[in-house]
């Protein structure tokens, strides 16, 4: 049970980590430059490579050496974890706003 809260953890706080980074150094961009498109979709590359490897890395192996319980165990409760960060994010959101 560690290892799915864990990876959920990390997951959670690298997009924290990116709003935090973006939040800060917006400030410092021009408007309207063409370097900013370029760039946002490049950070969207490197976060779906990121979460795959979090998200997918284990279970795949573990399917591989046939243990396809483990690798839907791992999965669902790393997803799972996952949806309490995502819904913790929401609840803050929500009661931060009254």
């Amino acid at each position: 049970m560690k290892k799915p809260f864990l990876l959920a953890l990390v997951a959670a706080v690298y997009i924290v980590f990116i709003v935090l980074s973006i939040n800060t150094f917006s400030s410092f961009l021009p408007e309207n430059h063409i370097i900013i498109p370029i760039v946002m979709l490049g950070l969207l590359v490197l976060s779906v490579a990121v979460m795959a490897f979090l998200f997918f890395y284990e279970p795949v192996q573990l399917l591989i050496e046939k243990r396809q319980k483990e690798a839907l165990k791992l999965f669902t409760q790393t997803v799972g974890f996952f949806t309490c960060f995502v819904i913790a994010f929401v609840l803050i959101l929500f009661f931060s706003n009254k």
